[in-house]
C-alpha cells in the first residue's frame, strides 16, 4: 500500500496542529514542512520507499530502525522524532494529508494562501502576475500561485484554494447555459401546455 496522498482530515489536523505547535516554539516550522515535503517527494519517485513507509506488512521495530537510518542527519531531530512518532501510532501512512494540513496552518500564520491555478495553456509572466495581484486584494493575503496547463480546458481558468475549486473554464461556462436553456425550455413547454390546456 502506498502512501495515502488525500486531502486533511480530522486526523491529519490533529497531527498537524500538534508538529505546528511545537516547531513553533523552536522558530523550525517552515523548515519542518521543507523536510517533510522533500522525504513526500523522495516518497512519491520511490515506489519502495513508499511501501516501506506505508505498509501495514512492514514491522513498525523494523520501520523505525529504517527511519533511523535513511534520515538521521538528513532531516531535523524534529522531524525524525515526528516521523517514528507515526510509525508508533500507525499512522505514517497518512503523512502526506497530515503535511498538507501542516501547510495549511503555515500559510495562514504567515498571512500566505497557496493557489493552483488550471489554464488550457500556459500564461505569460504579466497575465500571472495580474491574476496574482487581483487574487491577493481580494484575499488579503499574500498569494503565491502554482500554475498548471490542464488539456481537458478549453479556455478560461480553474483556481483551487485548499479544498475550494473556482470554476471558471469556458467548459464550466457552456454547461452553466446549457442548464439555464434546458431549464427554460422546460419552463416554456410547462407553459404552453397549460395554456393549451395539455397535460
Amino acid at each position: 500500500m502506498p502512501l495515502l496522498d488525500t486531502a486533511p482530515d480530522a486526523l491529519a489536523n490533529v497531527y498537524a496542529r500538534a508538529l505546528f505547535e511545537a516547531s513553533e516554539k523552536t522558530g523550525t516550522t517552515e523548515s519542518t514542512l521543507g523536510e517533510l515535503e522533500e522525504i513526500l517527494d523522495m516518497a512519491r519517485a520511490d515506489k519502495d520507499l513508499s511501501e516501506v513507509l506505508a505498509s501495514r506488512l512492514v514491522d513498525s521495530g523494523k520501520r523505525d530502525a529504517f527511519l533511523v537510518k535513511v534520515f538521521q542527519g538528513r532531516v531535523s531531530g524534529q522531524t525524525l522524532s515526528f516521523l517514528r512518532l507515526l510509525n508508533r501510532k500507525e499512522r505514517l501512512a497518512h503523512l502526506a494529508p497530515i503535511t498538507s494540513a501542516l501547510d495549511m496552518l503555515v500559510q495562514e500564520r504567515f498571512g500566505r494562501i497557496e493557489v493552483d491555478l488550471f489554464t488550457a495553456a500556459p500564461i505569460g509572466q504579466a497575465e500571472l502576475d495580474s491574476i496574482k495581484r487581483r487574487l491577493a486584494e481580494a484575499l488579503r493575503k499574500e498569494v503565491v500561485i502554482h500554475p498548471y496547463t490542464d488539456a481537458s480546458m478549453i479556455g478560461g481558468i480553474k483556481i483551487r484554494m485548499g479544498d475550494q475549486l473556482v470554476d471558471a473554464s469556458v467548459r464550466a461556462e457552456l454547461n452553466r447555459l446549457r442548464d439555464r436553456l434546458l431549464s427554460q425550455t422546460g419552463a416554456v413547454r410547462a407553459m404552453s401546455r397549460g395554456i393549451l390546456g395539455q397535460n
